[in-house]
């Protein structure tokens, strides 16, 4: 919300552009800001309304396509500056994607646009309107945001930061509470009708039919969007990311976990397609742990994980919920669970994620990000396991002041620089 008002007050501001996953929220933030914010508020979405595309299809003045507004909806104001056109699942009307050039350079009108699979090629705009477009990407909901939907004051997560900023172990009766919420949020994930439901209700059965029917319609999407060569293939891909990810101990991406004997040559221009789709997100080893990051990495050794933990969770059975709750996990899967959520924190604060494994070493680095100019090495532990690889890190690379290592315990900081935290503090990071 903050981000469309310091657009709203921007005097050389363009068309906005909202992107980001199905359901996580677009329209709901986009609708809220116009009714605080404007006298009137002209919302087409071209999925509900297929026949408003005709707006688009003569010249693409201003003059003309509110003409045809004002005769598709004759209750409407159009007053300029005080007026506002949301083009909702904009993804459908290439023409109206090519009117943002117009709108902008006319600047009578604030246009805000979303939709979703804005990166695939499904329908390309005959003329991108490169330059005359101001961008905002929306993800699913952090923890941070989950503690605002349990009712957690403002007063207690600024508590937490100021533990984090100062090192200092948060109290055990505060540090236990904040486990067992972290561990809801990654049993019901960040998608906001699954956390929704699960405010309401409290019970993980309600969230779980949430959850399902978000990656059904995933997978919908995958089945009509996609083009036919890849709709088989790239639902493969993405149905196996959980045995991937939480199955094995190596999380690398291995295509013969979708079938014997596949190669990347067949599946990783559906893996491409996935990730254009806002479907799922990526992250790059490295051969080396220096800025910048993009060039060492390599784009045929990598991991996949889910836009949110929603999606991920609803790839398993109802079980994994209560083992994350209750904390019985066994065997890889709390690993990978805690390097998701994780993952997802940083993924979801705009972090590229790179990792490091070196075979001859057996060094290995869960995820790195770069912050600030610098390279920031992390390690993710679900108990209080030693730090081998990334104190070796710290001591081989001067140039890397300080690292994270996330556990299932409380802060603490070393001589080397590495600084210890719970795995929930990811969020204030």
């Amino acid at each position: 919300m903050s981000q469309l008002e310091s657009w709203k007050k921007r005097k050389d501001k363009k068309c906005l552009m909202i992107q980001g996953a199905r359901q996580t929220g677009k329209t709901f933030i986009i609708e809220r800001f116009a009714e605080n914010n404007y006298e009137e508020t002209v919302e087409i979405n071209f999925k509900e309304m297929s026949s408003a595309m005709e707006i688009f299809k003569g010249d693409l003045t201003v003059e003309n396509m509110v003409m045809s507004m004002r005769f598709r909806f004759p209750d409407k104001k159009f007053i300029p500056g005080k007026t506002l056109i949301f083009l909702d699942e904009i993804q459908e009307c290439e023409e109206a994607i090519t009117s943002l050039k117009f709108w902008a350079i006319d600047n009578r009108y604030d246009v805000i646009v979303s939709g979703s699979l804005l990166g695939i090629d499904y329908k390309r705009a005959s003329s991108y309107p490169v330059g005359y477009v101001n961008y905002i990407r929306m993800y699913g909901l952090d923890f941070e945001e989950f503690l605002w939907g349990m009712g957690i004051g403002d007063d207690m997560i600024m508590s937490l930061k100021n533990y984090l900023d100062e090192k200092k172990p948060v109290p055990e009766a505060i540090h236990d509470q904040m486990f067992n919420y972290y561990r809801q949020y990654i049993a019901t994930g960040g998608m906001p009708e699954a956390v929704q439901k699960y405010v309401d209700t409290k019970d993980f059965r309600e969230v779980n039919t949430i959850q399902r029917n978000l990656l059904q319609g995933y997978i919908y999407d995958i089945a009509h969007y996609a083009v036919a060569e890849e709709k088989v293939k790239a639902e493969k891909c993405y149905l196996t990311i959980a045995k991937q990810l939480l199955d094995k101990e190596n999380h690398k991406f291995q295509y013969k976990e979708i079938e014997k004997g596949a190669r990347a040559q067949k599946y990783y221009s559906s893996i491409e397609w996935l990730l254009r789709a806002d479907i799922i997100h990526i992250s790059r080893v490295v051969t080396d742990i220096r800025y910048d990051l993009d060039d060492y990495a390599r784009d045929d050794f990598f991991r996949a994980y889910t836009t949110d933990l929603s999606m991920l969770i609803a790839m398993r059975d109802f079980s994994l919920k209560q083992h994350i709750v209750e904390n019985t996990f066994t065997g890889n899967s709390k690993g990978g669970i805690y390097e998701c959520a994780v993952a997802d924190a940083l993924y979801k604060k705009g972090y590229k994620l790179y990792f490091y494994k070196n075979e001859t070493t057996k060094r290995e680095l869960d995820i790195i990000i770069q912050k600030d100019g610098k390279v920031v090495p992390i390690e993710i532990k679900g108990g209080h396991a030693g730090s081998a690889s990334i104190n070796s890190i710290l001591k081989k690379y001067p140039d890397i002041t300080y690292g994270y290592k996330f556990i299932d315990g409380n802060i603490g900081v070393s001589d080397n620089g590495l600084i210890t935290l719970p795995l929930y503090m990811v969020a204030f990071i």
